[in-house]
């Protein structure tokens, strides 16, 4: 007996020395697995008149054992059983928190029968009775697709103070007027702080907008299922909470259980529930990347907070396009929507400028002329400078070099700035053209013809190719009130004629600078 009970204490103190680092962790693990494991066992035996023999005790020992902590990335969700500086995964530094393990299926329920479920086939499905609810803001209704979809899961991110919880309490407002019920639930604020912020964004408030501040994610889903809303914001979903999890809330596994929870609520109730979601300083949504997969719908809200322009943009959506963006403008009442973003983009453009270009850039299914300014500068450094806003500057670097490679223009001592004005993104190649005409104009000091749009792909051996969405570019253009166009010369073959301004077919980039700089320099 004696023999044993040695060898049970030798055994203990092995785990706890693989447990625990510091002796302290070893005293208090060795202490604890006593208690629980030895005396306390012992104890309800001796009174229920039982007793506990070496082996059942030695397996209780490697049943605690089993249940240990891991060690997971809160930026990508990787687990492993050690503490490490730096995530293997998605190599962040410190972001490796010690969280306990789930607990797996034992191997009786692994292999356990299930019942089948009846399966429809889906030619048989009828979905004409399905609508969409739309929010009463257009242009975050265009975003969606056309509206809210009954059980979808909306995803919202944003940088801090960028006006995610101002867009959602707008739109609750909007879907509240039209007679639906809305459920605010908002684990950052109490009640009274968000009836403080509304009365700013909306003096009068509807009544069909309930609010909840609560963070414990079974007791909102009981709510919403007792309240029955047609749609539901929870800001934000890093405040949420499980009682199952010990870890703390926005956790990668809070944040992946709450957001499970909220998808079979939205999927069996058929309540539209939008989730406002931090970002991390790289600019993605905080918690783990299954997360964006579960959900319907990834929605992005860009902006400089020193700029009055917001850019709602959807970077996943199941029911509509992702190639459509919503623009608004942040004022003291809230935001606004911009329904003409060409008009208010080009407001303060200069007349007769060196280095600014307009252009078209296509948001989906809609057109939008912006500004390029560009300002080479002669430099003293050996290594010329290339800062580039708004753009991709790879995509610039290359079109530098078709430059001094085609054209003649010896840039290597010159540093090029880039700026694509009222803080908007312009990544498709069709603006090719007007990059090198701006970074040309500032280079030659020779503003571009009046009234002139430049159109146009780019490529290495300088030709101009055809670009998409030509006839619906120029409309925009026309009704912006432009005067000429210069477009790729495929495009001017496949027009159809008579768009009611003058365009100009171009080849080579040479044949470009010839048309702006040469033949248009008297209108300069």
């Amino acid at each position: 007996m004696i023999r044993a009970a040695c060898f049970l204490i030798l055994e203990l103190v092995i785990i706890n020395l693989n447990r625990y680092q510091s002796k302290k962790g070893v005293w208090e693990g060795f202490w604890t697995i006593m208690n629980e494991v030895i005396l306390l066992p012992r104890a309800k035996s001796w009174y229920k008149g039982k007793k506990t023999t070496y082996s059942e005790s030695k397996h209780a020992v490697y049943n605690m054992k089993t249940s240990k902590t891991i060690f997971c990335c809160q930026s990508c969700g990787y687990q492993t059983p050690k503490w490490m500086g730096r995530c293997p995964e998605c190599e962040s530094w410190g972001t490796l928190v010690e969280e306990v393990a789930e607990g797996g299926l034992s191997g009786s329920a692994k292999g356990r029968a299930a019942a089948p479920v009846d399966v429809v086939p889906l030619s048989d499905v009828r979905i004409e009775d399905e609508r969409r609810i739309t929010t009463g803001i257009d242009e975050f209704d265009r975003v969606l697709g056309g509206g809210m979809v009954a059980g979808s899961l909306v995803l919202v991110g944003g940088d801090p103070g960028i006006g995610k919880s101002t867009l959602m309490l707008q739109a609750a407002q909007k879907i509240s007027e039209n007679g639906h019920t809305v459920l605010y639930v908002s684990g950052e604020e109490s009640v009274r702080q968000i009836k403080m912020r509304s009365q700013r964004l909306c003096p009068e408030l509807s009544p069909g907008i309930l609010a909840v501040a609560e963070t414990d994610v079974d007791v909102v889903a009981a709510t919403a299922r007792k309240v029955r809303p047609v749609a539901m914001v929870v800001d934000s979903i890093q405040t949420m909470s499980s009682g199952d999890f010990t870890s703390a809330p926005g956790s990668v596994g809070q944040v992946r259980e709450a957001t499970m929870r909220f998808m079979a609520l939205a999927k069996s109730t058929g309540i539209t529930v939008f989730l406002v979601g931090h970002v991390t300083k790289d600019g993605s949504i905080a918690g783990p990347r299954i997360m964006e997969h579960m959900v319907d719908t990834v929605l992005y809200f860009e902006g400089d907070k020193n700029q009055v322009f917001r850019i709602l943009r959807a970077v996943k959506n199941r029911f509509g396009s992702t190639n459509e963006i919503g623009v608004f403008e942040m004022r003291n009442n809230g935001l606004a929507e911009v329904a003409n973003p060409s008009a208010v983009f080009l407001s303060e453009m200069p007349e007769s400028s060196p280095g600014s270009v307009v252009t078209a850039s296509m948001e989906g299914t809609r057109p939008i002329l912006v500004e390029l300014q560009a300002l080479a500068s002669r430099t003293s450094l050996g290594m010329p400078r290339r800062t580039i806003l708004g753009m991709d500057s790879n995509r610039v670097a290359l079109l530098v070099a078709v430059m001094e490679k085609k054209l003649g223009m010896e840039l290597t001592g010159y540093d090029v700035f880039m700026n694509v004005a009222g803080g908007v993104k312009v990544n498709e190649p069709a603006v090719d053209l007007a990059v090198i005409a701006a970074v040309a104009s500032s280079f030659l000091d020779r503003p571009m013809p009046s009234g002139m749009v430049v159109l146009g792909e780019v490529g290495l051996a300088g030709e101009v190719r055809a670009i998409n969405h030509i006839e619906t570019r120029v409309g925009e253009i026309k009704k912006m009130g432009f005067s000429g166009c210069l477009l790729p010369q495929g495009n001017l073959k496949r027009m159809s004629g008579g768009q009611g301004i003058a365009i100009t077919g171009v080849q080579t980039v040479l044949d470009a600078m010839d048309a702006l700089f040469r033949a248009g320099s008297g209108q300069a």
